[in-house]
């Protein structure tokens, strides 16, 4: 068995014993939030067709690579899938991630001036263009419009029960620690606190209220890179 394999095995097995105790939040199941979902992916994707020539246009003259990034992420309870971004970052980012200073506090990575980021790439970065292309998972039901962060791989094979709880809903293309301060909230503990916080006092209205806000923080350039 090749060590890839072997570290696949490992958090598979990882997977399946945390999921094990874990049950599905309320607002994976409802009707609701899914009709939020369906409609608000139908006008991201437009807007994504709309500016998706300019934008790829941008980045293949910014730097060689492709126009689109994918990687392994984990959804509900932990499920994995393949999320699409428009890619911020230099080809073959993932494989210096060992060679930037980690910022942040826990398991998450954040650079401020991460030098592997694009001139082009801040800029979609900044703006949020760069999560345009999600709203294809969004329509697939694998993520949510409102939900946590999808974390990788490298993070879940580090989490502890307490941790896995944030994977009672779905991910979400904004949540409590986009809406309320982005960039600017450093400590994965805090992220968890903000995401356990939306499960307690979820509401389709409530999700409502992030999505406006989170628009506003956008706009507004609050905590962003």
């Amino acid at each position: 068995m090749t060590q890839f394999a072997l570290e696949s095995s490992i958090l598979e097995t990882r997977l399946t014993a945390s999921v094990k105790h874990q049950v599905p939040h309320a607002s994976a199941h409802s009707v609701i939030k899914r009709t939020i979902d369906l409609f608000g992916s139908l006008i991201g994707l437009l807007i994504t067709a709309l500016l998706f020539v300019p934008i790829a246009i941008a980045i293949r003259l910014d730097s060689p690579g492709p126009i689109l990034y994918s990687q392994e992420r984990h959804g509900l309870l932990g499920k994995p899938f393949r999320i699409y971004k428009f890619r911020s970052m230099v080809e073959g980012a993932d494989l210096l991630k060992s060679q930037i200073e980690n910022e942040a506090e826990g398991l998450i990575f954040k650079n401020k001036q991460d030098p592997r980021i694009t001139k082009v790439g801040r800029f979609l970065r900044r703006t949020s263009l760069d999560e345009l292309p999600q709203f294809w998972n969004v329509m697939l039901g694998e993520m949510s419009l409102v939900g946590t962060r999808p974390p990788t791989s490298d993070e879940v094979s580090q989490y502890s029960d307490y941790h896995w709880q944030r994977l009672n809903v779905k991910p979400g293309l904004t949540g409590e620690w986009q809406a309320n301060g982005r960039s600017t909230i450093k400590d994965f503990e805090d992220i968890v606190l903000l995401d356990l916080r939306y499960q307690s006092i979820w509401t389709p209205m409530y999700d409502l209220y992030l999505i406006f806000k989170t628009i506003y923080v956008i706009f507004a350039k609050d905590g962003a890179f």
